[in-house]
């Protein structure tokens, strides 16, 4: 039994990190604490000060630990790799934590490649961004391709080095093929340096020389090369209006507000880089209204860019508190001067209000279409219900595929949908164990003993110890199951059912000859849905989501064989080193085009190891 009069007497007057834990162990929060004694015994001294949030969790404490740290810097450090390790229930956590798209050119290249990357690494390239649109970065990218035509191929291209025959590109007049000597490196280096320009923002020079060019084309009656210098300046222009300058400086900054109601917030960011707004990004925090705003800023400034991988200059906030421990721990990871800043007047405060605008509308945007988006998933799951003649509307739906090719790497997935949306927390994979070859049907027998199985087990299991039913992976049971085929994969659903004692609801949807989702199966009778129907557009969702997902995990597991076993081939490269491999590289034909420097850089690689790479892709053209 935990002893907290005691531990709480024992806390030391020292920084540090504490976790709470509940009845299974599990850490359910994660804080810093300046004085470790002074902040946990806040927690259970009189909860009239407490907000909902921190009353609910508290009660759900069963013990608690506490890592002492040697600095304040060193507690936030620690506080922001648990959280993002153990993602406790109760810390603010931004559901869309992700590494954004930037645009790359790699400068340490003799003929440089511009590439769409999610990673920041020092070895000298250039990197634009983030852009939190990925399709308007992919976007730029075909537009700078049109303007400026280079090199996208991941060939180790040295000047003097030559290869037989230019690829496809070279021929629809898409890159100038640096790779059979047809530019030299100096004019190649001029292509470049026009991109370079085009990104930064000082494109004046490059759409008057476009322009010369055209009417000089048009005068001597070129107009095919006229109308394609055109649609040069037209693709410079709209790359411009995706950077909408706001503000006259140089300098990479971020923007970030807060909006909050009665209940949630809205946390809004905006990116400038040179000047210019490259994109923005927001994170909804449901049920979060009663913490302090300029904690909320904190925790998302901690939250944010202890994930993202850019950290600009200068961070603009509406108000803040730690602002000089925020500012340590940032410029640490960027490895330069990092400051936050609160305007009291001009521009940059005019910004920030145009944020807090923005999170305004974006929350009140988000709780419009999630109004709508409930009654469109009433009407659905109540034609499902009279369709089904069912006792009950379903609210949790689970369905569940099957993929392989000719029985190998066979996978199931299993996915779910709550409110009529994708719960993705809750989707669950499976390599199938102990069917060999291409029997969907036994697959799907054994996932679904498995999966409710395993169910089961956790209910008793939370029954014994009287936990909420959410503390396990799969012991919250479907409402309905639809099953991605007919009648076949109905009726082994229904006899894994039987066999457990579970009574759950099983439907089939089955395809007509375009693949397109006709209806269901229950109780071996195909029954009819009318294709505009909301049930139809819900019942299509469900079945496109499951084959993604199982597509997705086949697809991962067949690259990872193939990877592994081209690797496996090659003298002097073990488990270690073809982990590394990949790991740097990601692909094969990115370790193809790697010369001997690059593979030593790799950890574990020596030079003869890196000799063996070389000379295995050599021989094996």
């Amino acid at each position: 039994m935990f002893d907290f009069d005691y531990q709480l007497k024992t806390l030391p007057d020292a920084p540090g990190v504490y976790l709470m834990k509940n009845n299974l162990g599990e850490i359910i929060y994660v804080g810093k604490a300046k004085i470790l004694k002074n902040r946990v015994r806040q927690y259970f001294k009189s909860s009239k000060n407490h907000s909902v949030k921190v009353m609910a969790m508290v009660k759900n404490i069963a013990e608690f630990e506490y890592i002492v740290a040697d600095s304040e810097m060193e507690a936030l450090i620690l506080e922001c790799n648990l959280i993002k390790k153990y993602s406790p229930r109760y810390n603010i956590l931004l559901k869309d934590d992700k590494h954004y798209p930037f645009i790359k050119i790699t400068i340490n290249e003799e003929f440089p490649r511009v590439f769409v990357t999610r990673n920041i690494a020092n070895d000298g390239g250039k990197y634009f961004g983030p852009y939190t649109d990925s399709a308007a970065v992919y976007s730029t990218i075909e537009l700078i391709k049109q303007i400026f035509p280079l090199r996208t191929c991941r060939r180790n291209i040295k000047e003097g080095v030559l290869y037989d025959r230019p690829c496809l590109n070279y021929h629809i007049g898409l890159c100038k093929a640096p790779c059979t000597g047809y530019i030299s490196k100096e004019d190649y280096g001029k292509i470049i340096k026009g991109a370079l320009d085009l990104l930064t923002g000082r494109d004046k020079s490059i759409k008057e020389d476009l322009r010369n060019k055209m009417e000089t084309a048009s005068e001597v009656l070129e107009f095919e090369k006229a109308a394609m210098l055109r649609d040069k300046i037209m693709a410079i222009e709209k790359i411009n209006e995706k950077q909408k300058i706001i503000i006259g400086n140089c300098e990479n900054e971020d923007f970030i507000n807060v909006y909050v109601d009665e209940k949630d917030v809205c946390i809004q960011v905006f990116f400038l880089r040179d000047g210019k707004i490259v994109g923005r990004e927001h994170f909804i925090l449901n049920d979060e209204a009663e913490n302090v705003e300029n904690e909320l800023i904190e925790e998302f400034i901690k939250r944010f860019y202890g994930g993202t991988a850019f950290i600009p200059k200068t961070i603009y906030v509406p108000f803040i508190s730690e602002v000089e421990i925020l500012e340590q721990w940032l410029s640490a990871k960027k490895d330069s001067k990092v400051t936050i800043k609160i305007p009291q007047k001009g521009e940059k405060k005019k910004t920030l209000e145009m944020v807090a605008n923005n999170a305004k509308i974006t929350l009140e945007n988000f709780k419009l279409k999630d109004m709508q988006d409930k009654e469109i998933h009433k009407i659905a799951m109540r034609e499902i219900t009279e369709l089904l003649k069912l006792d009950e509307i379903p609210d949790r739906i689970e369905s569940y595929d099957i993929s392989n090719i000719m029985g190998v790497d066979s996978v199931g997935s299993m996915v779910v949908f709550e409110g009529g949306k994708p719960k993705n927390s809750d989707y669950r994979r499976f390599k199938i164990k102990s069917v060999i070859g291409a029997n969907d049907y036994d697959s799907m027998r054994e996932i679904l003993e498995r999966r409710f199985r395993r169910g089961l087990d956790e209910v008793e299991r939370i029954k014994e110890r009287n936990l909420e039913l959410s503390k396990g992976k799969f012991c919250v049971f479907p409402d309905l199951i639809l099953m991605d085929g007919g009648k076949g994969q109905v009726n082994v659903a229904l006899e894994v059912l039987n066999n457990l004692n579970i009574d759950i609801p099983v439907c089939g949807m089955v395809k007509d000859d375009r693949h397109k989702t006709r209806g269901l199966i229950y109780n071996n009778i195909e029954l009819f849905m009318k294709s505009n129907s909301q049930s139809m557009h819900l019942i299509t969702r469900v079945q496109d989501e499951v084959h993604r997902f199982a597509i997705t995990y086949h697809r991962t597991l067949r690259d990872k064989r193939t990877l592994y076993s081209i690797l496996d081939n090659i003298p002097n490269i073990g488990e270690k080193r073809r982990r590394e491999l990949l790991k740097k590289f990601g692909s094969i034909d990115n370790i193809k085009g790697a010369d001997e420097k690059e593979l030593m850089d790799t950890p574990s690689m020596d030079s003869k190891s890196a000799e063996c790479v070389i000379l295995y892709f050599k021989n094996n053209k």
